[in-house]
């Protein structure tokens, strides 16, 4: 009898393996086509920004005959329009009151809330947490009715207070949200450790929790300033002297004043840095630190 034996095959190579290369390989390819969207999108970006600041040191007749033209020479006297006419001046201070005291007072607000959230294990919490999820998705422009009644009930329509009242309210369900998710970031065994030293829970939030949050409180410090001075809605419904108008509003008010007075569009390009670039180039200062806390607030 005659024995058969098996005919030796080259190892095959394992499917799984081949498909996760490819996978591999096609996710490469999806990065690349990403990162190079990115840095059109930036150079598209800082392209119009500079054309914007060009712009604002050149006259209005300049500016026709020559759009993609240099500033020769500059015409500095476009920010003293922007400023006297636009009266862009006192809407800058207003502006700047309301960005960096309702910054200051979400984040007093909300800090001590994230941290309670974060580390209560009561189902009421989670419902209070869910209550402020909900509160991002609801647009200003659908509760602007009943907020202008009530405003206009305590008599704050027309006032700095009321908008500034209106801007912290809007801001606390965003603030809450991501400081929690900051606050559940930071280890637990220093909560305990000072427990052990017989720190009460006020103390030990305000001297341990709140500087290790630093870079959490950055991030909503920042983002919340943009989006103060950036606030166009609820200040061009709430408020109607121009005397306390803010720098968005006074652009708008600038551009219908230029549709009688004749356009000077220098002057226009001028005021449109005014309101952009403070918000640029603190973001420039400050983008690390937010890109940080926003990162270690998702960690969790």
């Amino acid at each position: 009898m005659t024995t058969v034996l098996p005919r030796e095959t080259a190892p095959k190579r394992p499917r799984r393996q081949r498909t996760s290369t490819a996978r591999i390989g096609a996710t490469g390819k999806v990065r690349s086509v990403g990162i190079a969207l990115i840095w059109v999108l930036a150079a598209l970006n800082i392209g119009t920004l500079c054309w914007v600041l060009v712009t604002s040191l050149r006259s209005h007749s300049s500016i026709f005959q020559s759009p993609w033209g240099l500033p020769i020479p500059p015409v500095f006297s476009n920010f003293t329009t922007a400023l006297v006419e636009g009266q862009f001046g006192v809407a800058a201070l207003n502006t700047a009151v309301m960005t960096i005291g309702g910054s200051l007072a979400l984040v007093v607000l909300s800090a001590p809330a994230a941290y309670v959230l974060a580390r209560s294990t009561r189902k009421v919490s989670g419902a209070v947490f869910a209550l402020f999820a909900m509160g991002i998705g609801i647009p200003v422009q659908v509760i602007i009715i009943p907020l202008y009644v009530l405003l206009e009930k305590l008599h704050l329509i027309d006032s700095l207070w009321g908008l500034f009242l209106a801007l912290v309210g809007a801001g606390i369900p965003f603030t809450i949200i991501l400081l929690t998710g900051f606050m559940r970031s930071l280890p637990l065994e220093l909560e305990e450790a000072s427990a052990l030293d017989g720190c009460s829970s006020l103390r030990t939030f305000w001297q341990i929790m709140l500087p290790l949050a630093r870079s959490g409180i950055i991030t909503v410090l920042t983002l919340n300033a943009i989006n103060i001075w950036n606030e166009t809605f609820l200040a061009l419904v709430l408020i109607q002297d121009t005397d306390k108008q803010v720098l968005p509003v006074a652009l708008l008010n600038f551009i219908a004043l230029q549709q009688f007075n004749g356009a000077d569009y220098g002057g226009l390009f001028a005021g449109v840095l005014i309101l952009v670039l403070p918000m640029i180039l603190l973001y420039i200062w400050l983008g690390r630190r937010i890109i940080e806390g926003m990162t270690l607030g998702a960690s969790k």
